[in-house]
């Protein structure tokens, strides 16, 4: 059920509609946390690749942004991997 904020007599009142809280399987959990794990060592791979390619004026900042990514990707790939891993089967 939806309700009024407190300014209920204003025209521009706003709703507050509940929202339910989408639950993901442990398998999934653990499924999603590999694919950013893996999707991080690709980003690493592009860096590293480039970083090497001495001809390309552009090498350091690819190098660096592959490794910026890769490093995000691969800390939420383990954290979704270890929450999914100590979450009760569904």
């Amino acid at each position: 059920m939806a309700r009024l904020s407190e300014n209920a007599d204003s025209k521009f009142a706003v709703r507050h509609l509940p929202t339910p809280q989408m639950k993901i399987s442990t398998d999934t959990g653990k499924a999603i946390g590999l694919i950013l794990i893996y999707t991080a060592l690709l980003c690493f791979l592009v860096g590293v690749a480039a970083d090497h390619k001495s001809d390309f004026h552009s090498r350091a900042v690819i190098f660096r942004t592959g490794l910026v990514t890769a490093a995000v990707l691969a800390a939420l790939g383990v954290i979704t991997f270890l929450f999914s891993s100590t979450r009760k089967q569904d």
